[in-house]
């Protein structure tokens, strides 16, 4: 049975990605939302926040305090713009944010209620760059924060009985980056990561800017096919973490790692860090030279 719990609730997509898919083809737009979708997550986990869910191109992210979910938004929005890997004809991929603080309902692996769809349609109200948040959220911001906001508009979402007031958070203002002085040189101070990743003669180099995720099952648009019967069509994918890479199970069989110091562990629909030096194996345990193993190198 679900949780209730009032907190914040945190959607941010990428602006237009149909014409990226449209322009650039399916791997090579998967790539850019790739990028995209791990600034999100980390800029979430730096700032205390938990990414309940990814969406394709977008992330619904809790928070249990509004000033660290305007943190995080800012992040994003600074990361993204700044990113040189995210330059598509000359312009800058862009992301939208929206953001509603109240009552929703908490399960394992979603989160559900008015708020949800409150926030929601604070995003869909978002331009390319903006975050869009509302009175819920505004009025227990720090005064800082508040300096910065100005309202905009006012709303009435599916499942309120009134009007919502909408406000712009001007991030991009001077009073915002003088505010946030870490944030303002946030790519400057971030030290880039990267894993690689070797299977059947074959390597390939995830890193936490160019190329943040890969997708690894026996299905053909898997970015890396293992073939099996005890593997999944989308069995599960590495990704960047918070300065770290993650394995995300999603398969039926579960998958296993074992660690250069010969440590084993087991996740099934779940996640876990990669750290240093070892194997994956999707349905079984790791073996060397398998066609179910691939081995992983972390580097820094």
């Amino acid at each position: 049975m679900g949780k209730d719990t009032e907190l914040v609730i945190l959607f941010a997509d990428v602006v237009g990605s149909t014409r990226l898919f449209e322009t650039f083809g399916d791997e090579s737009a998967r790539d850019l939302v790739a990028i995209c979708v791990g600034v999100m997550r980390r800029a979430t986990e730096q700032h205390g926040g938990k990414v309940v869910k990814t969406m394709g191109d977008e992330i619904m992210a809790t928070f249990e305090d509004c000033d660290s979910a305007l943190d995080a938004a800012v992040q994003i929005q600074t990361e993204i713009r700044a990113h040189p890997g995210l330059v598509v004809d000359g312009q800058q991929i862009a992301v939208r944010i929206g953001a509603h603080f109240g009552p929703a309902v908490i399960e394992p692996r979603d989160v559900f209620g008015a708020a949800v769809h409150t926030a929601n349609r604070m995003t869909s109200q978002a331009k390319a760059g903006q975050i869009i948040i509302t009175e819920s959220i505004y009025r227990r911001l720090a005064s800082e924060w508040q300096s910065v906001s100005r309202q905009v508009d006012v709303s009435v979402p599916r499942g309120q009985h009134g009007e919502v007031g909408v406000f712009e958070v001007l991030w991009q203002g001077e009073d915002a980056t003088s505010m946030l002085p870490a944030i303002a040189t946030i790519t400057e101070q971030h030290q880039p990561f990267r894993i690689r990743l070797h299977y059947l003669g074959r390597d390939v180099v995830l890193d936490d800017r160019q190329r943040a995720t890969l997708a690894i099952g026996r299905g053909d648009d898997s970015g890396l096919v293992v073939r099996g019967n005890l593997v999944s069509r989308l069995h599960a994918r590495v990704e960047a973490g918070k300065n770290r890479f993650v394995l995300v199970d999603q398969s039926t069989n579960g998958s296993f790692v074992r660690n250069s110091k010969g440590e084993e562990s087991f996740v099934r629909r779940d996640s876990m860090s990669l750290k240093g030096s070892g194997m994956i194996g999707f349905g079984q345990p790791p073996e060397p030279d398998s066609v179910h193993t691939i081995e992983y190198f972390c580097e820094e």
